[in-house]
């Protein structure tokens, strides 16, 4: 199955090594002639759709926190107490962890050869924007929301391309490596309003990182 799918789409994947599943790699403007030939092509049928996720690839492999202290308490402060919760990397770094930042994860399955498929695409940091699967497969319409609410990823054409999982006044996207951890905003009710209100976040912004304790 592996080789007639890199028959009919030799000039558009790489194979990666990858032991769990069949993985390639395409680029984001080529997205919809593979997945049109995934699903139409006779020799292929997969004609189902069983995932889309997304992947945020700022800071890959570098430790969110790292320390030897620990308190009285039994935890350490990973960050400090000033901080947002989170390393700050600036944008402007010229760096291919930002050129490709975000990944787009198709996983796919063709039931009439009893295979599976997974197909990644990155897609540059400054305008993450990618074609929708939509107009190909139906249920690709929650997923491309869930990706955009929680990573900010536009998908042109999408018809219907809000968030899904976040509330309507949220800011900011929650997946994203550099979003803070304790939040932008905070909802609470007001009673004297008699209403649901936003207000900038009032939480104490830490990582806690758990001491070990080992017996003599």
């Amino acid at each position: 199955m592996e080789q007639k799918i890199l028959q009919h789409l030799s000039d558009y994947l790489v194979k990666e090594d990858n032991q769990d599943i069949f993985t390639c790699t395409v680029e984001s403007k080529n997205i919809i002639h593979v997945m049109s030939t995934l699903k139409y092509n006779k020799d292929l049928l997969f004609k189902q759709l069983t995932d889309i996720c997304a992947v945020d690839y700022m800071q890959y492999g570098q430790a969110e926190w790292t320390t030897t202290d620990a308190t009285s308490t039994g935890y350490s402060r990973g960050v400090k107490s000033q901080s947002h919760g989170r390393i700050k990397f600036s944008n402007d770094i010229e760096d291919e962890r930002m050129t490709n930042r975000f990944c787009i994860v198709y996983h796919l399955l063709s039931i009439s050869n009893n295979f599976r498929i997974r197909i990644k695409t990155h897609i540059k940091s400054d305008i993450p924007s990618i074609p929708s699967i939509t107009s190909i497969w139906d249920a690709a319409d929650w997923y491309e929301r869930e990706a955009y609410d929680l990573f900010g990823i536009s998908f042109d054409g999408h018809p219907d391309l809000r968030r899904i999982l976040t509330d309507y006044g949220f800011i900011g996207h929650p997946f994203r490596k550099d979003f803070p951890l304790i939040g932008n905003t905070q909802v609470r009710y007001d009673p004297e309003s008699k209403k649901i209100i936003y207000e900038p976040v009032d939480i104490e912004p830490r990582v806690l990182v758990p001491k070990v304790i080992r017996e003599k």
